[in-house]
């Protein structure tokens, strides 16, 4: 284990690594001359691969990539297994730390069971409704100020979204202005990212690695210069209230624990962020119909409220929710989530040996077609209350479940909403006619062409 790692009184302390002869009952891959290159070739189409792996062995998969052998598990039944996690089997710091300890140590998604307890209910101080409201009103604000800079010929939404987004996660949860400092923090986080399913894994010079570990020792001085500004002083970004929110006991976070957990922070609401919109924009200009149904209901949202978005006026904008949700179903952010099981379980019959590293994959439940019929079809109305009735509640998994649920979830609905009320409501996109729709799915879906698309003034 990474000394940034906390070990849980509930993980063992002498957890196996199963084998290939530990997992040799499991259906599934057969050992690889050169490990390396299956994750290689993974990682060029990891949609049809982990598809067609499905499809070959079933919905409990034995598996070998950069960190060994491991199961993947798929399906509604295994995302509720795994992360409702009801008998407390899993950890998602043994999951996680292989691929974000050395980048992401100790966010909140890389602690488990009462300390992951304890530091989510000192952090959800910032994501209550009042300060929820101040955000929106910074949202409004940065995002029609942003729009205002956007070219009115045809560019590439990707690169512009990513640096709205950058901007704005920096009104909300920092409450200042990135200034100069605004291209080096843009690229730490890419480093860091990209840096997460490197095949190389240490940092040696030229590796991506070396680059992300760079990116967060960056990131770490910026945040501690900000952290002795912030102690005792009021404020409405995250930052700031993070700085001072008190634990159960009545302390502080310390300085570490503040930079770990707004190191984690911002990547989780810049990156899948840029990553959801961007997919929303890209079904929205494959099926333009939509457009004209969603401006139809921001009209209506304007007329209630005299042009402007409110917190109240949020819950009014459903079929922005309703597209957004179809979008990240097929392109979800976080297209696999990974956890160790800390004892023996059994799964569709199959027994699990302790210590296996287990991967639930969004990616492929989403496009199950006993689940989702027509599962490559955009239809939004699939969320509807009337048609989602009897769907299993860990079906749809783009933001987790469970205990580990996004904390930033509502933030994330509320920057989209704010988003396309603001682009649409006199405008519309229109997709280049060379944009080929094609993603890069690993590690956070994004265009590979950027997305080249105008916006057009109505």
């Amino acid at each position: 284990m990474n000394a940034h790692a906390k070990i849980s009184a509930l993980i063992p302390a002498d957890l196996p690594e199963p084998s290939f002869e530990d997992l040799a009952h499991l259906p599934g891959m057969q050992p690889a001359r050169v490990p390396i290159m299956r994750t290689i070739n993974f990682l060029k189409d990891p949609l049809g691969r982990s598809m067609k792996l499905t499809e070959q062995y079933g919905r409990v998969v034995r598996r070998q990539d950069f960190g060994g052998w491991g199961v993947s598990l798929i399906g509604p039944e295994a995302n509720e297994l795994v992360m409702f996690n009801k008998d407390k089997i899993f950890s998602s710091s043994l999951g996680w730390n292989p691929v974000l300890e050395n980048l992401f140590p100790n966010g909140l998604m890389l602690l488990d069971f009462e300390e992951h307890r304890i530091h989510r209910k000192t952090l959800s101080i910032a994501f209550k409704t009042e300060p929820m409201k101040h955000y929106l009103g910074e949202l409004n604000t940065g995002i029609v100020r942003g729009l205002a800079k956007w070219p009115t010929t045809q560019f590439k939404f990707y690169p512009a979204i990513k640096s709205l987004t950058l901007d704005l996660a920096a009104a909300s949860f920092l409450g200042v202005p990135w200034g100069p400092d605004g291209d080096k923090i843009n690229q730490a986080f890419v480093d860091m990212v990209l840096a997460s399913v490197s095949v190389i894994r240490k940092p040696l010079p030229l590796t991506q690695m070396r680059r992300g570990i760079k990116g967060r020792a960056f990131m770490s001085d910026f945040f501690g210069r900000e952290i002795p500004k912030r102690r005792g002083k009021t404020g409405d970004d995250i930052f700031t209230q993070i700085c001072n929110a008190t634990t159960e006991d009545g302390g502080l976070l310390t300085d570490q624990e503040i930079i770990d957990h707004m190191n984690f922070l911002m990547m989780a609401a810049h990156d899948t962020t840029t990553s959801s919109i961007t997919s929303t924009v890209h079904f929205l200009g494959t099926h333009p119909e939509w457009q004209d149904r969603i401006r139809e209901e921001i009209m209506a949202v304007k007329a209630k409220t005299g042009g402007e978005l409110t917190y109240e006026t949020l819950g009014d904008l459903e079929t922005i929710e309703l597209v957004f949700k179809e979008a990240i179903r097929l392109i979800p952010p976080v297209p696999s989530m990974p956890r160790r099981a800390l004892r023996e379980f059994t799964f569709m019959n199959h027994v699990i040996p302790a210590g296996t590293h287990v991967g639930i994959n969004p990616m492929v439940t989403h496009r199950l077609p006993d689940v989702w019929p027509q599962p490559e079809k955009f239809d939004p109305t699939r969320f509807t209350a009337e048609n989602s009735k009897g769907r299993h509640k860990y079906a749809w998994v783009p933001f987790g479940g469970g205990g580990h649920m996004c904390l930033g979830l509502h933030f994330a609905y509320m920057q989209v909403k704010s988003f396309f009320f603001h682009l649409l409501a006199e405008n519309r996109i229109v997709l280049a006619p060379e944009y080929k729709g094609e993603f890069y799915m690993f590690p956070i879906p994004k265009p590979k062409d950027g997305l080249p698309l105008t916006i057009e003034k109505l």
